[in-house]
């Protein structure tokens, strides 16, 4: 009976809302060992109570498993206990008022924009090498700048496709996490990339393209030659990464005074939460602007 409670959820999650097969696959995996755990305290996920759910979460913590994972796994229970009340196989959610265990978000790692324009010059500089016949320090320049214009996500950077570029190099448009489509603007910088890359390479299906089963750049290409590049700049390679430069992307326009909506829209995140941990950058702001500002502030 479990295992068909779980498959029907699992269906519904890939059907109606798109998850990805590393999101189905985690969630078989947690509600596996949930409903393993529900049958060894003698109940079924149908007649599971609030007290075993709290019990499965006290054993997570023996176990040793972080907060953030524990709560993932929570959240993971939390919507298949929803499931099964909305499709009227239970009438309760025991799930409803159990606490979340809380842990402290690590803030994301972010190079400051110094650091950045290090990067984009040195990989303009080894572009422009007379000495480079490959196109690979091309690529790799117009990767970075297009990665840093856009905070893509990298698979969705390598991922791209030819047509994706649009109005003349202004525009992509990108097909993010639940293959929802959002139009990501390029700056000038990365637009005059994108159509010095586009004039040098044939056409393709791919903007990225390369011999492996994908057709495209893998993000472990990617992300070797960005560590390689680092060096290159004199910054420590532990430093950067595809997603770090999508972290300075977000963490950059907040600082110059962006809206947490905007910022939300261009990263393609479904809930602002998301977006809400990159305004750490705006506490000194903010502390600043309320010294200057605030009528009581001492001169």
């Amino acid at each position: 009976m479990s295992g068909h409670t779980i498959g029907a959820f699992l269906e519904m999650m890939s059907a109606e809302r798109g998850a990805a097969k590393n999101t189905i696959d985690a969630y078989r995996r947690d509600l596996s060992d949930y409903s393993g755990f529900v049958t060894g305290k003698g109940k079924t996920l149908l007649d599971v109570e609030r007290d075993t759910v709290t019990a499965y979460l006290d054993r997570l913590r023996l176990d040793g498993l972080s907060a953030s994972s524990a709560a993932r796994r929570l959240s993971a229970i939390r919507q298949f206990h929803r499931f099964l009340c909305a499709d009227g196989m239970r009438g309760d959610d025991p799930t409803r008022i159990v606490a979340s265990p809380k842990s402290r978000r690590a803030l994301p790692k972010v190079l400051s924009i110094a650091e950045v324009d290090t990067l984009l010059s040195q990989a303009e500089t080894e572009a422009n090498s007379e000495d480079d016949t490959d196109r690979l320090a091309l690529r790799l320049y117009v990767l970075l700048e297009l990665l840093y214009a856009t905070g893509l996500r990298v698979s969705e950077l390598v991922s791209l496709r030819r047509a994706a570029v649009m109005r003349d190099t202004s525009y992509l448009t990108v097909t993010g996490k639940g293959n929802k489509e959002r139009i990501v603007p390029l700056n000038d910088r990365a637009r005059d990339a994108v159509k010095v890359w586009l004039a040098a390479t044939e056409k393709d299906t791919f903007l990225f393209p390369a011999n492996g089963a994908d057709g495209h750049l893998s993000r472990q290409v990617f992300a070797r030659d960005l560590k390689d590049l680092a060096i290159s700049a004199g910054i420590s390679p532990s430093r950067v990464a595809p997603h770090v430069l999508r972290h300075a992307f977000a963490s950059h326009l907040l600082a110059g005074g962006a809206d947490l909506r905007v910022v939300q829209m261009l990263l393609g995140h479904a809930d602002i939460s998301t977006t809400q941990i990159y305004t750490h950058v705006l506490d000194d702001k903010l502390k600043t602007l309320v010294e200057t500002h605030h009528p009581l502030a001492e001169g």
